[in-house]
């Protein structure tokens, strides 16, 4: 004959069973990643020095293929300790790593409620019943006897149908689209960094050009003073020369405010308030500027390195677990609890043997009807599960643009800068003619005014140029995603 302790042994050992059994007859869609528009190569041509043998390679390993630290393709020294400090002093990339420890978090959340809960709570107290009061049997009161009580409670939930493992497997995935989102907030604020720093260098190129401008301008007013003061001029050219001057000179004042700004960007980036923080003057080389090739990729290896993408992906994938978490709603579930402890009348007696208790119970419950609430939450989630569809292949569109508008950039960057330096040669050689030519009185001083503004104007071209080919290859090493690899992803959580 099974005695009562041993049925109630039958019935945990029951629980269990049925829950490892029916957790394995998990209900759902597996997961698997949808297709992504690709193209087998990118459209765009690749600038000339893309070309060499050190540049754009394609699927290769080792040197060819963009590192973390992917801004000392620059060669630049200020560049590299401003980046250094990035990671430990940035604000907002503080921000996204406590997120991310909040979803890593979420995982052992998740995972508790894979074993029962426990608990206890201990009582010491004493209870006498008055003899005096109405209705009361004399001979059963209590006299004075103490209540000892140690339970500890036990509390689980059988996880049937996968619903926990699910849970789990969604909670992992959210962490590890937590950590692609780190990584995306690192890459764009270095990149951010680094598209400051060229900007403030080729402020201080303006200003170097405009300083140069503003003195060869005085120049210029001064020769034409001396010769309306000689009666060689008229008034007109000094005050033409002098309006000359004056524009040049709110140029340059322009400048000084930009340069302010990429400054300021720069010191909060790098965590610090502007005040405390200061860059020397350091122009960018226009005639040779030295732009480095960024190795690349195809565009189906591209899925695999932007961090962006990959967040996208694995929100997906934690969506699809939502769904068979829904679907479980149809199903049983069942629940087992006991209470053990012991109970005495004294401390004396309070762990004796005899003090012992407990009781075992399980409980298998089913909602019958819900008036359509179980299809409304299932519809949600698979409706949510489309839109995430939705944003990785338009996040994966959005990646492919930006790789092709950096390269056409840089393409067109480079045959724009060999034209303009020949504009820019030939209005110096214009200016100088003209210089000429009113100095022996050939002509007016509007010829002089008119190239020199247009000598000017096609210098800061040249800087603009040169500044803008500095940020496509830096937003082309961002659209890349700047030497990250979703094998990156964290794995155990």
């Amino acid at each position: 004959m099974i005695t009562a302790r041993a049925r109630r042994a039958l019935v945990f050992l029951f629980g269990a069973g049925l829950s490892l059994a029916l957790d394995g007859c998990m209900v759902g869609p597996q997961y698997a990643r949808p297709t992504a528009p690709l193209a087998p190569a990118f459209k765009e041509p690749l600038p000339e020095n893309f070309k060499s043998e050190d540049g754009w390679k394609l699927a290769q390993p080792g040197d060819a293929q963009l590192k973390g630290d992917w801004w000392t393709l620059f060669n630049d020294p200020q560049l590299n300790t401003l980046e250094a400090q990035v990671d430990p002093a940035n604000q907002t990339l503080q921000e996204a790593e406590a997120n991310f420890r909040a979803a890593r978090a979420a995982v052992r959340f998740n995972r508790a409620s894979e074993a029962p809960t426990i608990g206890t709570t201990p009582s010491v107290g004493a209870l006498r019943d008055s003899n005096n009061q109405p209705y009361l049997n004399v001979s059963g009161a209590n006299n004075g006897e103490g209540n000892f009580t140690l339970p500890f409670d036990l509390d689980y939930e059988v996880y049937l149908w996968g619903r926990v493992r699910r849970a789990v497997t969604q909670a992992r995935e959210q962490a590890q689209a937590s950590a692609a989102d780190l990584e995306t907030s690192r890459l764009s604020l270095h990149a951010e960094l680094a598209v400051d720093y060229f900007d403030l260098r080729s402020a201080d190129a303006q200003t170097k050009l405009l300083d140069d401008t503003v003195k060869a301008f005085q120049s210029a007013l001064d020769l034409t003073e001396d010769r309306y003061n000689g009666g060689a001029s008229p008034l007109s050219d000094v005050t033409q020369a002098r309006t000359q001057l004056q524009t040049a000179q709110v140029q340059a004042t322009d400048v000084d405010i930009q340069r302010a700004m990429y400054e300021h960007a720069i010191a909060v980036l790098i965590g610090k308030p502007p005040a405390v923080f200061s860059l020397l003057p350091d122009p960018i080389t226009v005639a040779a500027p030295t732009i480095p090739a960024v190795p690349g990729m195809l565009p189906s290896q591209l899925l695999e390195r932007r961090p962006d993408i990959a967040s996208s992906e694995r929100s997906m994938a934690a969506v699809n677990e939502q769904i068979g978490i829904a679907q479980t709603a149809y199903y049983p579930t069942l629940s087992l609890s006991a209470v053990t402890g012991f109970a005495g009348t004294s401390a004396i007696n309070w762990f004796s043997w005899p003090s012992r208790f407990f009781a075992v119970d399980s409980t298998l419950s089913e909602t019958v009807f819900d008036h359509g609430r179980r299809r409304a939450t299932s519809d949600i989630a698979l409706a949510q599960y489309d839109g995430t569809v939705a944003a990785y292949r338009q996040t994966t569109l959005t990646a492919f643009q930006q790789v092709e508008d950096n390269l056409n950039a840089l393409h067109n960057l480079e045959i724009e800068a060999r034209q303009q330096r020949d504009a820019t040669a030939s209005a110096q050689q214009s200016l100088d003619l003209f210089n000429t030519r009113y100095e022996d009185g050939v002509d007016t001083y509007l010829q002089v005014i008119t190239w020199q503004t247009a000598l000017l104007q096609n210098q800061c071209n040249d800087i603009e140029i040169t500044q803008r080919s500095f940020e496509a290859s830096i937003l082309l090493v961002k659209a890349l995603g700047g030497g990250w690899d979703s094998s990156q992803l964290p794995q155990r959580l």
